[in-house]
């Protein structure tokens, strides 16, 4: 699997989206970091599966809700730049590397 690494925004997003799925409904911000977790394992799996959104970043879904994965792929490695909501500015995270 290749290495990886969160954007430290991106970091703060995922965590913010937990927080707000557990306040929702208990449990639910667990199931939303597991399906964060499987997506990234996917991702080091298969890096390059995944749909090309520009130039080297790619994008993957997370199962059961509305967010997607923003990576790229570079020299072998994963960086996670985005925990984006379906529903946010599409590219906002266009400007992290």
């Amino acid at each position: 699997m290749a290495p990886y690494s969160f954007h430290e925004t991106a970091r703060i997003e995922f965590d913010e989206a937990a927080d707000y799925y557990d306040a929702e409904h208990r449990g639910l911000g667990l199931l939303f970091i597991d399906g964060v977790s499987r997506a990234v394992t996917q991702i080091r799996k298969f890096p390059e599966s995944c749909e090309v959104l520009r130039g080297r970043n790619r994008a993957k879904l997370v199962d059961g809700f509305p967010y997607s994965i923003i990576y790229s792929f570079v020299d072998g490695h994963v960086r996670v730049l985005a925990v984006a909501h379906h529903r946010r500015r599409p590219f906002y995270w266009s400007g992290r590397r």
